[in-house]
């Protein structure tokens, strides 16, 4: 139980700094392309891998902290650095091909599903 309370808190906190970088891009640049989400993923993907780097090689952090951290801040500030980093590991582990077939996946089952949510959706309203 007390890890999901640390992910739910990390969460909110990575939520809240979504929404703030959403808004910022949405007053700077207007709402024409979606800025602020491209920006979050962008960063998000950065933080998570400086988060693992350091994990990986410097920091030995408690696992909550690393709960924290990752799963809660930047799982609530972007889920698209979890994707990256999953891709990249598989990557690096010599996996190109099941890395590839993961992003295509990934990529085109999200959008499909997003689709077909909108369409049941309309359907059913």
């Amino acid at each position: 139980m007390r890890n999901y309370l640390i992910v739910f808190l990390g969460a909110g906190i990575g939520g809240a700094m979504r929404h703030s970088v959403n808004m910022f891009a949405l007053k700077l640049l207007g709402t024409g392309f979606p800025f602020g989400t491209l920006a979050v993923n962008i960063l998000g993907s950065l933080l998570m891998g400086v988060l693992f780097g350091l994990f990986s090689t410097i920091w030995e952090l408690h696992a909550g902290m690393r709960l924290f951290l990752a799963t809660g801040v930047l799982g609530g500030f972007t889920t698209f650095s979890a994707f990256s980093l999953d891709a990249a590991l598989l990557y690096e582990q010599g996996h190109l091909a099941l890395a590839m077939g993961y992003i295509v996946a990934s990529v085109g089952l999200a959008l499909a599903g997003l689709f077909l949510g909108m369409a049941l959706a309309r359907y059913f309203s």
